[in-house]
């Protein structure tokens, strides 16, 4: 406010002023005159010595409706520091305009309010009492799962607040829309007080609790876990997650591995009966020299089903990361790791048919990648021997790495400006290459070298092996596991996630390495 008044004319400066005049009176000077009819016209408000109607000379003194409008134009977080100014701004604060106004500004609410006012609850406190204190767990979370992970989204809903647990859609529909499972609400139905509830297992809305436990990470907990069980026990239990989780029975599961994997899940899933840790995640950034727009997308992953990866880009190399993963290679892992200064020309489609031949085009790459890499790891260590001979007029390790990176920024370049003309040309698995989808596209855009990261069962012995990454369009890409004689399928997830975008680029790829050790 002292700073409105002074921009106005009527703070402590003018009143300094008005006091000096007073002083000078007696001179009756003609510059005193003109300054004091300057600083009439200048000040916006007519001075008290002026004829005609009186003006504000401060911002309490504006209209009621005139202060309500400024008011609900300001974030809810500042009201409550308003409200300590006077009596009269505490008063017009209780006015349900403005925190109707907040409640649909700052968190999308698209119910009529006025319905729920006259319910008996307030818009002041359902933004007061439930919005504004559960602000923090809006957006998207990964919860700690073991090997699992997951994805769950967080998002006012009506005159709820929901934590959705996204899951990928049946095996090996990957095309299909993403499931929603509600795992908590938060609502003010039935009391003047936010109400926490457990939504898990099949008898409804129950006792829960949420506790924050740091920043970016909170925890669910049912009070009322015998809510979760069935009356025929654990097989039925066993029976309605599987239907749900994969959508048909055991008997219909012919393959002793996948069975095995699929009840190892449930039982691990299962004990811990919605009491969770959450740790926030965010969307990718986009640049304009993306290859196409990061997200998150549904995969193939063979026995493991069907899989939630994000894809994001990292100067010349895409990678994607797994939200959701599984006993060999957990979620938070980098899955695929695409190198975009190799793009890999296919032969034609008689020649694309055979493993041999696609095997010959991206070993080729590889074995480039990876004499490269060494002279780069030789480079380094003889630092003082280049130096030398830089001193002595050759070359030195570091300029012959910044010549490579800037050859394969021009790569990137070359590869990257078709993007506004993207011809495509067909597309077809070679004989042998084990789909989980059989409905791929039989065109694609580009092709481009790239490494997967396959494990034994529990993470052991994990390495990275070739591959060629294939994107089709702007919504779907695959990748050829060469050494699994494998193929993923990845489309693109088009859920809308509010407060899910990073606030900065350093933010995402902090997250991004603190996702590894929450899954290892």
């Amino acid at each position: 406010m002292a700073v409105c008044a002074r921009l106005c004319g009527v703070g402590q400066s003018r009143r300094c002023r008005r006091r000096q005049r007073h002083n000078q009176q007696d001179q009756g000077s003609d510059s005193d005159m003109d300054e004091e009819e300057e600083e009439r016209i200048v000040g916006g408000f007519l001075d008290r010595t002026s004829t005609g109607p009186p003006h504000p000379q401060s911002l309490a003194e504006l209209p009621p409706e005139l202060l309500v409008e400024i008011f609900s134009l300001l974030p809810g977080t500042t009201l409550s520091n308003v409200a300590l100014v006077c009596k009269k701004f505490r008063q017009l604060l209780k006015t349900e305009t403005i925190w109707r106004r907040r409640c649909i500004e700052e968190f999308g609410m698209r119910e009529d309010l006025r319905k729920v006012e006259a319910r008996g609850v307030t818009s002041q406190d359902l933004y007061v009492k439930l919005l504004y204190p559960y602000r923090h767990i809006l957006g998207l979370w990964q919860p700690d799962i073991g090997p699992y992970g997951g994805l769950l989204n967080v998002v006012v809903d009506g005159l709820f607040i929901i934590g959705w647990m996204y899951l990928p859609p049946h095996d090996p529909r990957v095309e299909d829309p993403m499931r929603r499972r509600p795992l908590f609400q938060i609502h003010m139905m039935e009391s003047n007080k936010a109400t926490v509830e457990c939504m898990y297992g099949h008898k409804g809305p129950h006792k829960g609790d949420i506790q924050t436990v740091k920043k970016d990470e909170f925890s669910t907990k049912c009070n009322q876990t015998d809510h979760h069980r069935m009356p025929g026990g654990r097989q039925e239990e066993f029976r309605t997650w599987l239907e749900e989780e994969w959508g048909r029975t055991l008997e219909e599961i012919f393959h002793e591995h996948m069975q095995e994997l699929i009840l190892m899940k449930f039982i691990y899933t299962s004990q811990y009966d919605n009491c969770l840790t959450y740790r926030r995640i965010y969307l990718p950034p986009a640049k304009p020299s993306d290859l196409l727009q990061p997200g998150l997308f549904k995969g193939t992953y063979g026995s493991h089903g069907l899989e939630i990866v994000m894809l994001s880009f990292h100067g010349m190399s895409a990678r994607a990361t797994k939200l959701t993963g599984d006993p060999n290679v957990p979620a938070g892992q980098l899955t695929l790791d695409v190198n975009l200064c190799r793009p890999v020309v296919l032969p034609d489609l008689e020649q694309q048919c055979n493993i041999e031949e696609l095997s010959r085009l991206v070993m080729g790459v590889h074995e480039e990648v990876q004499r490269e890499q060494e002279q780069k790891e030789n480079g380094t260590s003889a630092t003082g021997r280049c130096a030398a001979e830089g001193a002595c007029g050759g070359s030195s390790a570091a300029e012959e790495i910044e010549s490579d990176h800037g050859a394969c920024s021009d790569s990137c370049d070359s590869s990257h400006s078709s993007r506004s003309n993207p011809e495509t040309q067909p597309f077809v698995l070679p004989m042998g290459v084990m789909a989980r989808n059989e409905e791929y596209p039989r065109t694609c855009r580009k092709c481009f070298y790239g490494t997967g990261l396959i494990a034994g069962h529990g993470f052991t012995s994990p390495e990275r092996t070739p591959g060629l990454f294939v994107l089709f369009d702007k919504d779907r890409f695959g990748f050829i596991w060469l050494e699994l004689k494998s193929f993923s399928l990845y489309s693109r997830l088009t859920d809308n996630l509010p407060h899910a975008h990073a606030p900065d680029l350093e933010r995402f790829e902090a997250m991004l390495r603190n996702m590894q050790s929450w899954t290892s």
